[in-house]
């Protein structure tokens, strides 16, 4: 697809701020932190056996005087024992997904939530969201910060929102072809989905009016990227965020598409060494660590988001200096280790992707039979390419395990799927299968 990137456009003046007023800002708003978690008892017992208060902060970087906070943290302080204000000011709760443990639950206040749509709304100007536009948000309307976070971010854009909320690609489609929607919200694995069901029902592209696609809350690739873009003839943008910080919204692409934007007049960024605690030189993949220093019902202190990203400085062509970030690939609680070697799933889909015929549709399936591990890859190929000639087959087989042994220094098995067959996900796609007995 050709594509022509808009004119960059910038919705609040923070974002251009300059490293200096960047700094500035966020030491006096980290200051006014401090005071709000006073009243949080876990941040009390650190502050006093620190002997922290707000004038012990000099400097921004005077933050790693504090320890991090974890998500076990939360879930020891379950369900509200991080609120730093009455609760009768708190509006709403959302949750994280309780995929890896129990559910952690987040409130907001309403200055909490006005702050969220304006951090959305600018990742999604930047986007190419404009007022004039309407938006179909395939993201689940429950304790999952996505659909909510991305719904008021469009309204305090000025744009029309479909709350299409997850799953019924049915009604999906109907909706996306009868509202004639200019973008969609949704995860990257279920736009694939979109797409292919758009093929099957042998939907014509001029029958839709979609340009633009926001897609997040799961790890992605550029090769998958630009199969999306390719097949639905969109525009599609990156973000970043996760629920115990305030949702989507903490970083986003500019038409550059040179790294994510953080919204660093709300959040001080760090990046560490999972293993030492210690920070990374710039360029090199780390943790994430994330203070929300203007939230008012939860404010987190240097929490641990165990995301594995690349920080990046420097003047962005969209004339913002805020740091950067790449695509998360991967986290420092799920990463496989395979044989002594770290192995993360992003790996494998940018290893199969490079390999015509090879549909982004995988799953990866790791086993302990005797001693050795062993990692089965089971990958779908497209419709057109699939034969039931045993040699064109083991072509294809061989070459996505080369390339997979090329980009993980591991040798996998390799099945090849007729298409449609992996199970479609209308949240975030389920890719690994660990079957290992680890505990």
């Amino acid at each position: 697809m050709s594509r022509q990137p808009h004119k960059p456009y910038v919705w609040n003046f923070c974002e251009l701020l300059s490293r200096n007023e960047i700094r500035d800002l966020q030491l006096y708003r980290l200051k006014e932190c401090i005071k709000r978690c006073m009243k949080v008892p876990f941040y009390q017992k650190v502050f006093k056996e620190g002997g922290i208060t707000p004038d012990s902060f000099k400097s921004v970087d005077d933050i790693r005087k504090l320890p991090f906070t974890t998500k076990q943290d939360l879930r020891n302080n379950y369900p509200l024992g991080f609120l730093a204000v009455p609760r009768e000011k708190i509006v709403r709760y959302h949750g994280s997904t309780g995929t890896t443990g129990k559910s952690t639950i987040i409130a907001y206040t309403q200055n909490d939530l006005e702050i969220w749509a304006e951090l959305c709304a600018r990742f999604l100007v930047s986007g190419g969201l404009q007022a004039h536009h309407t938006v179909q948000v395939a993201f689940g309307y429950g304790l999952f910060t996505g659909g909510f976070g991305l719904h008021y971010g469009i309204e305090h854009v000025g744009a029309a929102v479909i709350p299409a909320a997850s799953g019924n690609t049915k009604r999906q489609l109907m909706l996306l072809k009868d509202l004639q929607a200019d973008a969609l919200v949704c995860t990257p694995s279920y736009a694939l989905t979109l797409a292919e069901a758009i093929q099957a029902e042998k939907i014509e592209r001029s029958e839709l009016a979609l340009k633009l696609a926001f897609l997040g809350s799961e790890p992605w690739t550029e090769s998958m990227r630009q199969a999306l873009e390719n097949s639905l003839k969109i525009l599609g943008s990156n973000n970043y965020g996760l629920s115990e910080i305030i949702g989507p919204g903490v970083s986003g692409e500019c038409p550059e598409r040179s790294g994510m934007h953080f919204q660093e007049d709300n959040f001080i960024i760090e990046c560490i060494d999972p293993d030492t605690l210690e920070p990374v030189p710039e360029g090199t993949p780390g943790e994430l660590v994330i203070s929300s220093i203007m939230r008012e019902a939860m404010p987190m202190l240097r929490y641990r988001t165990r995301d594995i990203a690349t920080i990046y400085s420097g003047k962005c062509g969209c004339r913002r200096e805020t740091l950067r970030m790449s695509r998360v690939t991967g986290r420092s609680d799920d990463m496989l280790i395979i044989r002594g070697v770290n192995v993360f799933p992003s790996q494998i889909e940018e290893a199969l992707l490079t390999i015509e015929g090879a549909a982004p549709h995988y799953q990866i399936l790791v086993s302990r039979p005797k001693t050795m591990d062993e990692v089965r890859v089971r990958v779908e190929i497209v419709p057109e390419i699939f034969s039931d000639k045993m040699t064109d087959m083991t072509q294809i087989k061989q070459k996505i395990e080369y390339a997979i042994r090329q980009a993980t220094g591991l040798s996998m098995q390799v099945e090849l799927l007729p298409p449609m067959t992996l199970e479609r996900f209308e949240g975030k796609a389920k890719r690994v299968i660990d079957e290992r007995k680890l505990v």
